[in-house]
């Protein structure tokens, strides 16, 4: 579980993150915290105060990059097909993985889908079908009224 302190944690190291990617000094980092929060450190930061700085950053043209633990590993040969029909599926709903992997925990106690034996993947598949033709029921419905 997630807590403040972590999401704390995760903001501030962004934050130092950013001023070493766009190549701030110490100096104009104080002053730029200065400006936006009124504080002399990252760490008296609240959390307006840490949003407000990390969008002043993205402003700047500091990007985040995913880490390393966030990447998804490449399926096994016997499921590569149909990991990618699932991405397909997902991107044409607008969706992220993390919908797949949470119908994958739903429906097969699993974390990620990409662990998905091939006949629990083809299941899964199924289940991605029915939910797109419901919404496009619905949005026929709406599209109606």
């Amino acid at each position: 579980m997630k807590t403040n302190a972590d999401a704390r944690r995760r903001e501030l190291a962004q934050i130092h993150i950013a001023k070493a990617q766009l190549g701030i000094d110490d100096d104009t980092y104080r002053e730029m915290l200065w400006t936006i929060a009124r504080v002399h450190s990252a760490g008296d930061l609240d959390f307006t105060g840490r949003k407000r700085v990390l969008e002043h950053l993205r402003a700047r043209g500091f990007t985040p990059r995913a880490s390393k633990k966030a990447r998804r590993p490449a399926p096994s040969a016997d499921r590569a097909a149909m990991v990618a029909k699932v991405r397909a599926m997902l991107a044409e709903a607008g969706r992220q993985d993390g919908y797949a992997d949470g119908m994958a925990r739903q429906m097969f106690h699993v974390d990620r889908y990409e662990w998905l034996p091939p006949d629990q993947l083809h299941k899964l598949v199924a289940a991605l079908v029915i939910n797109a033709r419901r919404r496009a029921r619905k949005e026929t419905s709406n599209a109606q009224r």
